[in-house]
């Protein structure tokens, strides 16, 4: 019997907050740092996107439906690749209209909704919808939620929101014994089917690559290894030549990884949402405490749970109500980008690069502005 191997690539790229003053609220209303935006999207454009999808193109030409990939793009990368990068937004519709590839359902803003509010989570999620039917014209049917983050009362309600399937991190707290490389299902509502991520060997190209000199053969001598029904493969797009730079071999590594799996191994590539009608599920996934994918905890402390990120969540979340209400399309836009969880990643004081009490200042110097324009 053949096994399958999903590919999940993330495309995501957070607005970058320009240095906001004490003196700025009530006369300033723009919170970008718009050169760094562009800067960094025209390299990810230049360094990652561009090749990288040349890379798939050449293998879907070459190999046809034998190779399919699945992508969430964040709201945030669809609009700054519109203003920035435009080629590149330009080169990933022509990969999705080879219907190698599955668009996948997400938060708008890579936000942390899903933890705070169900309404704006809902409409986080209609709206990511509704970008990417404007955009590549088709409707997400599988959900990935922000950083894979996962309970059993969220799976819930992503099925509420009309998914069959979803994709969380394969924790090992949760799984215990069991493998990560079947379909589960939600244990509130089991026909909410989950595929997990294999963070082993997502974790090698993301973090392992350079250190451990990884190839195609022995990324292919690990598959081997597994003796279950399917592995989710799921990293960042920006390891593909910007993390990890081209000169490190990483774009060669995906060129000629197909040839390797075809002709060694029994997997098969496959979209996320065939696994539904191809697999049974193995068994519940019961995860009553919120999950993710980050460091060996697979916990939220990252993004909340020190007094700099729970005062920020606070209020930032106490305006809901308030957006719920706005029509003003710019306050919509910004509420969207004040989500991202990178700026709560920035307020974590385990690892931040940057010092997260000036980034919080900074922060709520721009959520007292954008309350008073909300009062306005």
């Amino acid at each position: 019997m053949s096994k399958s191997i999903c590919f999940y690539f993330q495309v995501h790229q957070p607005y970058n907050l320009r240095t906001y003053r004490f003196f700025d609220v009530g006369k300033r209303h723009f919170y970008n740092d718009e050169y760094r935006n562009r800067t960094e999207m025209r390299r990810l454009a230049d360094r990652c996107y561009l090749p990288m999808n040349e890379v798939l193109m050449e293998q879907i030409k070459k190999y046809g439906d034998k190779v399919k990939f699945a992508f969430y793009f964040s709201g945030q990368a669809i609009e700054q690749m519109q203003q920035y990068a435009p080629d590149a937004l330009e080169s990933f519709k022509e990969l999705v209209k080879t219907d190698n590839i599955e668009v996948v359902a997400g938060t708008y803003g890579h936000s942390l909704a899903s933890l705070h509010s169900l309404d704006v989570f809902k409409k986080q999620v209609t709206e990511h919808k509704k970008l990417m039917k404007e955009t590549f014209g088709v409707t997400p049917k599988t959900f990935i939620n922000t950083e894979f983050i996962y309970s059993n009362e969220i799976g819930a309600d992503v099925a509420e929101m009309g998914f069959n399937l979803m994709v969380t991190e394969g924790a090992k707290h949760v799984l215990g014994w069991k493998s990560p490389n079947y379909l589960y299902a939600n244990s509130i509502n089991p026909k909410l089917k989950l595929l997990l991520r294999n963070y082993k060997l997502s974790d090698d190209i993301t973090f392992n690559f350079e250190k451990d000199m990884l190839s195609t053969e022995s990324f292919v001598e690990k598959l081997n290894e597994i003796n279950e029904e399917v592995v989710n493969i799921c990293v960042d797009y920006d390891n593909f030549g910007d993390r990890h730079d081209a000169s490190t071999g990483i774009l060669e590594f995906m060129k000629y990884l197909p040839e390797k799996i075809f002709a060694n191994t029994d997997f098969e590539y496959a979209k996320p949402i065939e696994m539904i009608d191809k697999l049974q599920t193995m068994s519940i996934f019961d995860a009553p405490i919120p999950l993710s994918c980050m460091e060996e905890e697979r916990d939220l402390s990252a993004w909340m749970g020190n007094d700099l990120q729970d005062d920020a969540l606070q209020t930032l979340y106490s305006c809901a109500s308030k957006v719920k209400r706005s029509k003003d399309e710019d306050l919509i836009r910004d509420w969207n980008a004040l989500q991202d969880a990178h700026h709560f990643y920035s307020l974590c004081t385990k690892y931040s690069n940057v010092s997260p009490y000036d980034y919080y200042i900074n922060f709520m110097n721009i959520l007292t502005d954008f309350k008073e324009r909300l009062s306005n």
